[in-house]
């Protein structure tokens, strides 16, 4: 698969599963160009078991391809703030958007997907924001929008249509809009009151063994990500150093200070080593080039594929964290208070109080029962949507080869490439090596000896 395969450029396949976006407010004033959604046929479910996910990897990558581009000016009266230009590939158009928008848009995501993995934005910077955080931020809200995008439910919701092509200037409430009073993904999901039934026996084993297993993915994906990082960049300080290294030969052979006397005698020596030193600068400086190109490389095709992926773990384990201290926490304190509940009725029955005081508390007991019971539901929704984005995380692994392989490549492609050129400037130092009457004779060679031979 190639760089531009791993961004999402591949032949279109199937769209996703059905998703569980409710109505919400008209959108037809103010969708930039009128997109019109591909017809594409839904993924089919595997036949009996609709917890079990079909999608490829290629599947995935073809649904959306979006770009996230920084507006050159800033617009604003007193406060300066930071614009993107936001391209969807499906939708077929650009949005202008703003970080702020970002923020709702995943705010809104959160709340109609709590049980879903939803990246993690980018942090705002308050106090300015030099270059390299710009960029930084740009590349993260790429990886977000992109991930967001191919996500099965997410890339079937309205809440991803409005996003990506709504050109209106509030688009902050109208995202607000479509998710007030629709519920979240456990209240418009025809199956989430039969989630139990889908479930494997062991499914908290099965859970506990998965998080455990992405942890370690994580971790020594986050190693991997770290040491490519220093690799691009050694490539781009190894590119500013033999530029700077040309720059002082071709200084030295510029300098301008006159011979003294008593060298008169190797004065045409100087003269033609001066000529030679001067004109390498040209190749030092295609050595650098190539340098940054390789680094520039390694930084698009294998690091920011590993930020994409590390981004993908960090929001299930983000996920993980949010089943236990939210429905989990939640259910665990209900049936608490419902044990506190039973044990004030009986106090109450043994002690004959009124009649009307028994009454609302046999009320108020039989409303935790139901609370109790919706619960119980949505932990069993959380599991089985956790076991659903477990299966994505896997569907995404084999993504490792393809960044592997874009590493491989931009090493053989760099080195070959500056090897040509080092060869290049091998026969421009034959006058470098002078011999006996100021004759050519070639660089010593390790097994003829060297300077430092005793």
């Amino acid at each position: 698969m190639t760089a531009g395969e791993m961004d999402g450029e591949l032949p279109a396949a199937g769209a996703g599963e059905q998703g569980t976006g409710g109505a919400g407010p008209d959108l037809s004033k103010g969708l930039a160009n009128e997109p019109k959604e591909p017809e594409q046929p839904p993924m089919q479910m595997p036949q009996g078991n609709s917890l079990l996910l079909s999608h490829t990897l290629q599947e995935l990558l073809s649904k959306d391809t979006v770009q996230v581009e920084l507006i050159p000016e800033k617009k604003g009266l007193f406060l300066k703030h930071v614009e993107y230009e936001v391209s969807s590939k499906r939708f077929k158009c650009s949005v202008y958007r703003r970080y702020n928008d970002f923020v709702v848009f995943h705010e809104m995501l959160l709340q109609k997907f709590p049980y879903r993995m939803v990246p993690a934005l980018p942090p705002k910077r308050i106090l300015g924001a030099d270059r390299e955080f710009i960029e930084s931020r740009r590349r993260a809200l790429k990886r977000f929008i992109n991930l967001v995008a191919r996500h099965p439910p997410f890339s079937e919701d309205v809440l991803l249509k409005l996003f990506l092509s709504f050109s209106g200037s509030d688009v902050q409430n109208k995202l607000r809009e479509l998710v007030q009073g629709v519920g979240d993904e456990f209240m418009t999901c025809q199956l989430a009151t039969q989630a139990k039934d889908f479930l494997p026996a062991d499914i908290q084993v099965q859970f506990a063994a998965s998080r455990e297993l992405i942890r370690n993915i994580y971790n020594s994906f986050y190693k991997l990500r770290d040491r490519a990082e220093r690799l691009a960049s050694r490539a781009i300080d190894n590119a500013s150093d033999l530029l700077v290294f040309g720059k002082e030969l071709s200084a030295l052979g510029s300098d301008t200070t006159p011979l003294p006397s008593w060298a008169a005698l190797n004065n045409s020596t100087w003269g033609t080593l001066k000529q030679a030193l001067k004109g390498l600068s040209v190749e030092f400086a295609l050595l650098a080039d190539k340098a940054v190109q390789q680094g520039k490389q390694e930084e698009n095709d294998v690091v920011e594929k590993l930020n994409l992926f590390l981004d993908l773990l960090q929001s299930y384990k983000d996920l993980c964290e949010r089943h236990e201290k939210g429905v989990l926490h939640k259910h665990q304190r209900a049936l608490h208070k419902y044990s506190m509940m039973k044990k004030q009725m009986m106090s109450a029955t043994v002690q004959n109080k009124e009649p009307e005081s028994v009454e609302q508390l046999e009320s108020r007991i039989v409303e935790q029962e139901n609370a109790i019971l919706t619960m119980e539901l949505r932990n069993y929704f959380s599991l089985y949507c956790l076991h659903q984005e477990t299966q994505l995380i896997h569907i995404y692994l084999p993504l490792t080869s393809h960044i592997l392989g874009a590493f491989v490549n931009s090493q053989i492609q760099g080195h070959k490439e500056m090897s040509k050129v080092w060869n290049e400037l091998k026969p421009k130092l034959s006058c470098l090596f002078l011999g006996p009457n100021n004759m050519p004779t070639p660089p010593f060679l390790p097994q003829e000896g060297n300077f430092f031979s005793s």
